[in-house]
């Protein structure tokens, strides 16, 4: 269908050539660049290639709809304006629409002019949001906002997202693997939001002990327990009418989790020790890398903190997904740690770049950033070689294959749950295999197991083993 030949085209979804025709018509007397599809899959492929600056959609298609538009549309680029038409007797298909994005309909037949003046006001609607973007992003960088590096689309998409949420007081809930530098995007959100002259303050739930984790996020009063000499402030005070970012929320213990929750649905709560309600204006930015999901089906995490928690999820791309950006990271820490060092210019050699394109990054940008300040200590010359990032020994398949698991042990709980847990998965693991090597023959199995007949049949059926 049509080509673009400006960089702010208008994408027409319609499947009647007729009506088609006559808007794309409409639009070029006002020297609009038209882009034309007939069904939601020929409108997605033109979403993919052109990035149009308005979307005009019937929602009535041949093939898919115009919410499926709407969605594709909202998806690659949620500031991106989606006007939907539809006839008369179905403006109930069109508020829906609305609710799910849309900027505005119109109703069929639709007048020229009526129209314009739509794409006119999408347009100017697109050019505020882009122009907001960009000054919230100037004012954040001069308030010293961290610099958020990278070109990868998906990396943009985040971007976009930590846009829009830092314009809300909504809880936002960032996900990804350790070492993506969450708590960087953290402190980007909160210096791109309206609380960016208060507060920033992190805590990290794993790193503090249960028995001291209560006071450091509540407080205590003096005298609350042995050592509580004076009155001390917690964590949620601390980031009054500022932003606090509780990292590792899934490491959370469940006693403490109902007061959180009731801090982030009522702002208030006790000191420990003390009987006063507090009111605090905070604004909360949590942190996980862990599924939190399969926290609460384990009874691990509770469900309506877990609601609270994720009004505004944002999963962070580990580096593997990120593409070229490790290259783009690699440079910016060599230039980085090269100044700290006072050291003469340096550059990454062939070789070094293509270790570093072919490593998996398991720790993800921290290890990058740890991998390159090690390299530039190292290097004496005027190129970082592949021996400056000691590499070898990390990309051997069988250092990987014995260090992956770990990384996904649930340590969550008591040490007897851990052990429990951890027992229990040997054990089938063992069995299964057995199993598999003795074609289900349950005799040789009993025999190589050292167990008895009865037992197995117990843990077959335990472990939902089928026998073969």
């Amino acid at each position: 269908m049509g080509a673009p030949s400006s960089s702010f085209p208008i994408l027409i979804v319609e499947d009647r050539d007729s009506l088609r025709e006559m808007l794309r018509l409409a639009l070029e007397a006002q020297d609009h660049t038209v882009l034309e599809a007939r069904d939601a899959s020929e409108a997605l492929e033109q979403l993919r290639l052109a990035r149009p600056v308005v979307v005009l959609t019937d929602l009535k298609l041949p093939v898919g709809d115009g919410f499926e538009v709407l969605r594709a549309a909202k998806e690659i680029d949620p500031e991106l304006p989606v006007v939907v038409m539809t006839a008369y007797g179905s403006i109930q298909d069109a508020v829906t629409a609305m609710r799910e994005g849309a900027m505005d309909f119109l109703a069929k037949p639709v007048e020229p002019e009526h129209l314009l003046l739509m794409v006119e006001r999408a347009i100017a609607q697109r050019r505020m949001a882009t122009e907001n973007i960009l000054l919230r992003q100037e004012l954040a960088e001069r308030r010293g906002a961290p610099r958020i590096i990278g070109e990868n689309g998906k990396l943009h998409q985040v971007s976009q997202q930590l846009h829009r949420a830092a314009a809300t007081e909504t809880t936002v809930l960032l996900e990804g693997e350790s070492g993506t530098g969450k708590e960087l995007f953290a402190r980007a959100l909160h210096a791109l939001s309206p609380r960016a002259d208060g507060p920033f303050v992190a805590i990290n739930c794993a790193a503090i002990p249960e028995t001291l984790l209560e006071t450091e996020l509540f407080g205590h009063e003096k005298g609350a327990f042995t050592g509580a000499v004076a009155r001390k402030p917690g964590r949620f005070e601390l980031a009054h009418r500022g932003t606090l970012f509780l990292d590792e929320i899934g490491e959370l213990p469940l006693g403490l989790q109902a007061k959180i929750l009731r801090a982030l649905e009522e702002k208030e709560f006790e000191r420990v020790g003390g009987t006063q309600s507090l009111h605090v204006d905070t604004r909360v930015v949590a942190a996980t890398n862990r599924n939190l999901r399969k926290r609460v089906a384990e009874q691990q995490f509770r469900q309506d903190l877990y609601f609270r928690l994720s009004v505004f999820p944002i999963e962070i791309p580990p580096l593997r997904d990120r593409g070229r950006d490790t290259l783009i990271l690699a440079r910016h820490f060599v230039e980085r740690f090269r100044g700290d060092l006072k050291k003469p210019a340096l550059a990454l050699s062939p070789a070094a770049i293509d270790a570093l394109q072919r490593y998996p990054w398991p720790g993800n940008v921290r290890e990058l950033q740890n991998c390159i300040e090690r390299a530039v200590i190292l290097c004496e010359g005027d190129a970082i070689q592949p021996q400056h990032l000691n590499l070898s020994f990390r990309d051997d398949p069988q250092v990987l294959a014995a260090a992956d698991p770990w990384e996904h042990v649930d340590l969550a709980g008591t040490l007897p749950d851990v052990v429990r847990r951890a027992t229990a998965e040997i054990e089938r693991r063992k069995i299964a295999r057995a199993m598999r090597e003795m074609n289900g023959d349950r005799e040789r199995v009993v025999a190589a197991l050292q167990i008895s007949h009865k037992a197995l049949l117990q843990k077959l059926k335990a472990y939902g083993i089928r026998p073969e």
